[in-house]
């Protein structure tokens, strides 16, 4: 998929490359057309003798062409006006032919803008231009954007301004009045300061589309490759927590096989204590079994959202307190201590007393088995605007920040590294989770490896009612 994608953004590439060099030719090739048609116009205006003459012999005190217009301007029949037109334009075009550049100094200005104006119309060009005529002999131009140019101590000042350089070195200009075997007069330039801008506008829907569908094409990639990594994560999870479940069934059920074949001994038969004895084992072991299912079905209750909460008023102090009581039996078996500090003056909290039990007992729990050595735990009930906060802190192993985004989901545990005593489906917390969630309220952790961690539950007094 990865080496499609690729591929496919490469051809684009190509493509859209093509595509925009195939543009600029086709404007080189109008622009270039449109030049022509109006080199063509500018010289057909320089046959006109009257034009010509009348330029020449204000400009010079001699010439050849300081001809008498009169006589041929007076015709007495159609025939000898028809001869008058051919010889004037025989001696207009024999004129710039033997001294162009008196034909390129005779430009009319309106007439070259109007022919640029109409030529690049007809060829669909609709931009701004700059443009100028530009005389070999004097090495300068003579006409720039509509004004014709003068020199003030050879230093040429021009209508345009900066764009003078830009013009000067356009790739778009024609000779002009060129003659065979014989250098051109000058030259008609054009520059388009917005050319880019055209030529990427012409071919931006193409560019936009194929961004847009390239990009849904690896958001959808990328979303894939992601629910992938998920799910094969999910179904590690999932095995892992198999393993755990099997383990954990397996430990009370060989336990529970043991004492029964016991009993059944016909030596322990005549002992009633013995019996007692190995009947109580069964039943503790019994009632170990029963609790973690009750947690995984607990869980699926969760998760489909079936279970309901009996709602009454909730003592947290109290529960704290037993909580407390309970789990210091296995912290000061490991030689830890656990203190509690009920500082909340209102405890009271409406809410499920079961359920809000067993999420202070699994907070309790994993303190104790997450710590390393001698567990050092502290409960903390304080009062918070709208509720109460029980705050749960350890010394223990701590958690790194990979570990704090995926704690509460469900099948999840912790890497305890040198520990391996802590055992457990990986439910804990998302069981607290979805009961905190359930009483509209929020629980958060903060945690350093090495350091400990504290968590945070908020209980509001009264929870909102859904309708």
């Amino acid at each position: 998929m990865s080496i499609a994608l690729l591929g496919i953004a490469i051809i684009q590439y190509f493509w859209l490359k093509r595509g925009t060099e195939l543009n600029s030719k086709n404007f080189d090739d109008k622009v270039t057309f449109a030049l022509n048609r109006v080199k063509q116009q500018l010289e057909d205006d320089a046959n006109n003798v009257e034009t010509f003459t009348n330029y020449y012999n204000k400009n010079r005190s001699e010439s050849i062409f300081k001809i008498d217009l009169e006589p041929l301007n007076d015709v007495s029949s159609p025939l000898s006006k028809y001869r008058s037109e051919i010889l004037k334009n025989q001696i207009g075009s024999t004129a710039w032919f033997v001294e162009p550049s008196i034909a390129l100094n005779g430009i009319n200005i309106s007439d070259i803008e109007n022919y640029l104006r109409t030529e690049l119309e007809d060829q669909d060009i609709d931009l701004l231009y700059d443009y100028g005529v530009f005389s070999n002999e004097e090495n300068n131009f003579i006409i720039a954007n509509g004004s014709y140019t003068v020199s003030i101590d050879n230093e040429e000042q021009f209508s345009i301004g900066g764009e003078t350089q830009k013009l000067y070195e356009s790739e778009y200009k024609v000779n002009l009045f060129s003659t065979e075997g014989e250098n051109a007069a000058g030259s008609l330039r054009i520059f388009f300061p917005k050319k880019g801008t055209f030529l990427l506008s012409a071919i931006l829907p193409s560019v936009i589309s194929s961004i847009l569908f390239t990009g849904l094409i690896l958001f959808c990639f990328v979303y894939t490759i992601n629910i992938i990594l998920t799910q094969k994560k999910v179904s590690l999870m999932k095995t892992d927590f198999i393993n755990n479940m099997t383990h954990e069934f397996k430990t009370p059920i060989a336990t529970i096989s043991l004492a029964a074949d016991s009993i059944n001994n016909p030596m322990i038969m005549s002992k009633p204590d013995q019996i007692k004895r190995y009947a109580g084992i069964i039943k503790q072991e019994n009632a170990r079994m029963l609790k973690q299912v009750e947690k995984v079905l607990q869980i699926a209750k969760l998760d489909k959202e079936e279970f309901e909460l009996k709602l009454t008023e909730v003592n947290i102090n109290e529960l704290a307190k037993l909580a407390v009581e309970h789990t210091a039996l296995k912290v000061n078996q490991r030689g830890g201590v656990i203190k509690a500090f009920l500082q909340a003056k209102s405890a009271i909290v409406e809410g499920d007393e079961n359920h809000i039990s067993n999420v202070i007992h699994n907070l309790l729990d994993n303190a104790n088995k997450y710590s390393a050595d001698s567990p050092n735990i502290t409960l903390t009930t304080k009062d918070v605007p709208n509720g109460i906060e029980i705050e749960v802190r350890d010394k223990g192993i701590g958690m790194s920040k990979d570990d704090l985004k995926r704690i509460f989901e469900k099948f999840y545990r912790v890497s305890t590294g040198n520990i391996h005593n802590v055992k457990g489906f990986g439910l804990g917390l998302s069981y607290v989770k979805g009961i905190v969630d359930a009483h509209d309220g929020t629980v958060a952790v903060k945690s350093e490896l090495g350091e400990g961690s504290i968590f945070s539950v908020f209980f509001p007094h009264k929870k909102v009612t859904k309708e």
